[in-house]
């Protein structure tokens, strides 16, 4: 075979047999992690189409490692290189403090507009959990990846900048609401109308394509108004687009106009016909109800900041971000980036303990997102299978009776799995 670009027309990924898939090995304990990592996607390649397709991996640099040998903590090279192969995957980055970019993983999304952060939080039953029932978690989080503070319009107090700010907000008559502005560092979050549909729309989609029947805009519209407000009336302007949706704005009106018992008569037909029905909430509510009825939440569309927040918090409740996957994406290009969602925990760096999983679900995710569906549901099908039998890395080993591997062993007691899952 010989090794291709991916390629992306009419809004489609054509993905060849032998695809050109760059990797990012990352800092710390990312070289681990990505060895144990490889071993699971090769294999899992290997068993789903017996040697009739495989992964040409392309390394590329960016990172602490990458500046130590380019001088560059994102070189130029490694940005062309996931822009012409459309699809890659990536280790935990340091980020430079005080100079340089203010994050390598922002500066990625921003100069190929991953637009659209996707972060599905399931549980697997073993991991160790601080809620009392972690399996009704099954939350796909979209989080807008590239406005909000992703915008890093910040201006430090008592600076020229701050001084404009001042007189601007002096000349609209806003100043006054500014508590102290002498000494008040200001930033601005940027919420556009594009930006907020498109991540909508990535969410509405995904639903459509995977049997999903309840989107929630989550949002603080009720104190930014024209701001997270918008991103709300915009969310559900797009979803009454769709045939395919029933929205709680609809059942508002519905209800204003011809009262609440055929606003819920026309709710309860939309649910029995199978509609997505797109309802919102107030952020920290959400908070609140994804702890107590996680399971009336099937996918989350929100805006940067609250994502941020909502991920990792949902994460925490299966398990941690060691077991979170995440993938950043452009739909409208096809250019994908996946990643690992943890740190790179340098001081355990070379001590082959840490937990890979995240890195490896995050292969699943890219996988699904080729199309090789075969492969990504024999990774998740093997990690699940390790965890049940309590063959896990120490942060999940619960008490004496699991077997402690290290990053490596976790990798070929997973691999193993699937070569034997599809022997038995």
């Amino acid at each position: 075979m010989t090794p291709s670009k991916i390629t992306f027309n009419s809004g489609k990924l054509n993905v060849p047999d032998n695809p050109i898939i760059p990797f990012i090995e990352g800092d710390g304990i990312g070289p681990e992690i990505w060895g144990a990592a490889k071993t699971v996607f090769d294999t899992a390649v290997q068993t789903a189409f017996q040697g009739n397709k495989a992964v040409s991996w392309l390394p590329l640099l960016a990172g602490e490692t990458a500046h130590k040998k380019t001088g560059q903590w994102l070189p130029d090279e490694t940005l062309t290189a996931l822009r012409e192969n459309r699809v890659g995957i990536k280790g935990p980055l340091t980020t430079p403090i005080g100079h340089g970019h203010r994050s390598i993983n922002v500066t990625l999304r921003q100069k190929l507009d991953l637009y659209a952060c996707f972060r599905p939080v399931t549980y697997y039953p073993g991991t160790p959990s601080p809620v009392v029932h972690p399996e009704k978690v099954d939350i796909d989080v979209f989080r807008e990846n590239t406005e909000d503070i992703y915008a890093g319009i910040d201006t430090p107090g008592g600076t020229p900048e701050a001084k404009e700010w001042q007189d601007l907000l002096a000349k609209q008559g806003q100043l006054d609401k500014v508590r102290f502005p002498e000494t008040a560092a200001y930033a601005i979050k940027p919420i556009s109308k594009e930006g907020s549909t498109r991540l909508v729309k990535a969410a509405l989609d995904y639903a459509l394509t995977n049997n999903k029947h309840i989107v929630t805009l989550v949002h603080k519209g009720n104190i930014m108004k024209k701001t997270e407000g918008a991103f709300k009336q915009w969310g559900y302007e797009l979803a009454d687009s769709y045939d395919e949706t029933f929205t709680m704005a609809e059942y508002d009106r519905i209800k204003a106009d011809e009262g609440s018992a055929t606003a819920d008569a026309k709710l309860a037909e939309a649910k029995e016909a199978g509609k997505i029905i797109v309802n919102d909430v107030i952020t920290d509510n959400f908070f609140q109800q994804a702890l107590l009825y996680p399971d009336h939440f099937q996918i989350v569309a929100t805006m940067n900041l609250n994502g941020d927040y909502i991920s990792d918090a949902l994460a925490a409740q299966v398990g941690g971000i060691g077991i979170a996957p995440g993938g950043n994406i452009n739909y409208q290009t096809g250019h994908a980036v996946f990643e690992a969602t943890h740190g790179t925990a340098p001081q355990f760096a070379g001590q082959n303990k840490l937990n890979p999983t995240s890195l490896m679900l995050s292969g699943a995710m890219m996988f699904d997102y080729l199309g090789w569906h075969q492969v990504a549901d024999l990774i998740r099908d093997g990690i699940k299978q390790a965890i049940a039998t309590h063959h896990v890395t120490e942060d999940f080993a619960q008490d004496d009776t699991a077997t402690v591997l290290g990053t490596s062993q976790f990798g070929d007691y997973v691999a193993g799995l699937i070569t034997n899952a599809v022997k038995a």
